[in-house]
C-alpha cells in the first residue's frame, strides 16, 4: 500500500498549478483505499508481486476518487473525508473538471495494461454512470423501491469494487474460474459496503462526514425506504419518523432530532443486518477458491467491510 500511495500521489500531479491542487485535495485527505487494498488481496490469489497490480491498484482509486469529486456537486456536500468538499473550495465547474481529469489519468494508466483492461475499464465506467443516474431519477411508477436502490448500489459501489478484485487476480496470473469468483465476491462486497454507510449516516464514523448528511440531502437510503415500507404497513412509530424525515431539515437541530428518530426504529438495524447478510454472501463465494492467507484475508475483509457500521 505504500508503492501504490506513491504512484497514486505521483498520478495527480500536475505542472499545471490550478490541476495539481485541485487533483491532490482528496488524495491528501486520505481515505480508506478500500479498492485498491482489494487489488493487492485479490492478486496474492496468484502472483501478488506482478507489476502490473501496483498500477491496477492506482486505476481503481483513480477512478473512485473521480466519482467523488463528481458526487459532492450532484450531493452539494460540505466535507469530504473531514476536509472542505472541492466544490466549496473551487466552485463546481472546478470540481466538476478535476473529476473528469481524474477518470482521463486513470484512462491513462490502464491504457498501459493492455485492451482487455482497457474494456473491463470501460464497462465499469458504464455502470457507475447508469447507477448515478438511476438513483438521481428514482424509480420507475411500479417498481420496488428497495430492489431499486439495491441495484443502484450494485452499479454505483459494487461494480468497481469488483473490478478491483478482478484487476488484482488478472494482473496476479489467475485463471478464469478465479476471476468468475472474485468478480462475484467484489459485487457482494461493495452493496454491503454501501450499506453499512447507510447506517454509518446515522450512528457517525470517523470519515469526517457529518451525521445525518444524507438525511438532509433527502438521499434514499435502505434505513429510510425500510421505515417507509414500515409506515405504509401501519406502524404509527415509522409514521411519525417519517414526517419526520419529510419535514424541515435545514438546521442542525432538526438534523440531530431526524437521525436520533431513524436511528432508534428497527429498519436502521434492518440495514445493517442486511449489510452483513451480503458480506456473508460475499465470504460464501469463497468457497471454491484454495485455503489459505489469501483467501482468509478476503474473507475477513467482507466481514470487516459489514462490521463498521456496529
Amino acid at each position: 500500500m505504500e508503492a501504490v500511495e506513491g504512484r497514486l500521489r505521483t498520478a495527480v500531479t500536475s505542472s499545471d498549478r490550478l490541476a495539481d491542487s485541485t487533483s491532490r485535495h482528496l488524495v491528501e485527505a486520505g481515505g480508506k483505499r478500500v479498492r485498491p487494498q482489494l487489488v493487492l488481496l485479490a492478486a496474492e490469489l496468484g502472483d501478488g508481486a506482478a507489476p502490473e497490480v501496483l498500477d491496477a491498484a492506482v486505476v481503481v482509486e483513480l477512478t473512485h476518487l473521480a466519482t467523488l469529486y463528481h458526487d459532492d456537486v450532484m450531493d452539494s456536500a460540505p466535507l469530504r473525508r473531514g476536509a472542505p468538499a472541492a466544490q466549496q473550495v473551487w466552485g463546481n465547474n472546478v470540481a466538476i473538471l478535476t473529476g473528469d481529469l481524474l477518470f482521463a489519468r486513470a484512462s491513462r494508466l490502464v491504457a498501459g495494461l493492455g485492451p482487455e483492461a482497457v474494456r473491463i475499464q470501460a464497462e465499469t465506467f458504464e455502470r457507475l454512470v447508469l447507477g448515478q443516474l438511476h438513483e438521481t431519477v428514482g424509480p420507475r411508477e411500479g417498481d420496488d423501491p428497495v430492489e431499486h436502490y439495491l441495484q443502484v448500489l450494485s452499479d454505483k459501489t459494487g461494480s468497481l469494487i469488483a473490478t478491483s478484485a478482478r484487476f488484482g487476480a488478472m494482473f496476479g496470473g489467475c485463471d478464469a474460474a478465479v476471476l468468475d469468483v472474485v468478480v462475484a465476491y467484489g459485487e457482494r462486497v461493495g452493496v454491503a459496503f454501501q450499506l453499512a454507510d447507510d447506517v454509518l449516516d446515522l450512528r457517525g464514523d470517523d470519515s469526517g462526514k457529518q451525521a445525518g448528511t444524507d438525511l438532509r440531502e433527502r438521499v434514499p437510503t435502505l434505513p429510510v425506504l425500510l421505515a417507509r415500507d414500515a409506515a405504509a404497513s401501519g406502524d404509527p412509530e415509522a409514521a411519525a419518523v417519517v414526517a419526520l424525515l419529510d419535514g424541515p431539515l435545514g438546521t442542525d437541530a432538526e438534523l440531530e432530532a431526524a437521525v436520533a428518530a431513524l436511528r432508534a426504529l428497527p429498519s436502521t438495524d434492518a440495514a445493517h443486518a442486511r449489510a452483513q447478510h451480503c458480506a456473508q454472501q460475499a465470504v460464501d463465494t469463497l468457497a471454491p477458491l484454495p485455503d489459505g492467507e489469501a483467501k482468509d484475508a478476503m474473507a475477513a475483509f467482507a466481514e470487516a467491510i459489514a462490521d463498521r457500521a456496529r
